[in-house]
């Protein structure tokens, strides 16, 4: 599987009810997407109390299944239109390492991401243990839909990501389950995944 985010910095005084409606209007068009397990239509403001962001992002998240879903998106008119509207991002990957996606993920609301630089000479296979042992045991708390861990040998990053059915538990869940101190939080505009039961 690969997890696969761009992020959009937009100006302080960007009226994000641009991304709500954007995210409203078009965001049912990748449910069922082939080979998306799914797509978190991410985005947080300076002025949410809810998101305590320093600044105007929009961010999707994606769960592939597989290299070729993403690589239709991505040479496909989905990507094509968002790129136009916003700009032309960076997409970053990483190679999951464990995931859990809830029947219910379509309900989440709210998102926490935590990225930390691996070190050289890490013992590699001991921190995917511990990274996998601590996902499924985050996996497990209410409220949480969908959780992952992964990372990229590239630039060498991990990554931590968690979807919540609501804001009340979301930050402080991450934080006392050993998460650094800095965790993103977004809001979801809408969930794109596959209904329950469908292939």
């Amino acid at each position: 599987m690969i997890a696969m985010q761009y992020n959009f910095t937009l100006p302080a005084d960007y009226d994000m009810d641009i991304v709500r409606q954007r995210i409203a209007s078009k965001g049912h068009m990748l449910d069922n997407f082939p080979g998306l397990a799914f797509k978190a239509y991410l985005h947080a403001s300076k002025d949410s109390i809810a998101t305590a962001s320093s600044q105007n992002v929009y961010a999707p998240f994606y769960l592939w299944n597989d290299n070729e879903g993403m690589n239709n998106f991505l040479c496909g008119d989905g990507f094509k239109a968002v790129s136009h509207a916003f700009s032309w991002p960076a997409v970053k990957q990483w190679s999951v390492w464990h995931s859990h996606v809830s029947e219910q993920v379509r309900n989440a609301k709210f998102a926490t991401r935590q990225l930390s630089t691996i070190a050289p000479y890490t013992a590699l296979g001991n921190l995917r243990e511990e990274e996998t042992s601590a996902a499924k045991s985050i996996s497990e708390q209410d409220g949480v839909l969908a959780t992952l861990v992964a990372f990229d040998p590239n630039e060498w990053t991990l990554v931590r990501f968690i979807l919540w059915r609501d804001a009340a538990v979301a930050k402080t869940a991450a934080l006392a389950a050993g998460f650094p101190a800095h965790v993103q939080v977004y809001e979801v505009g809408h969930v794109s995944a596959p209904e329950a039961g469908s292939v």
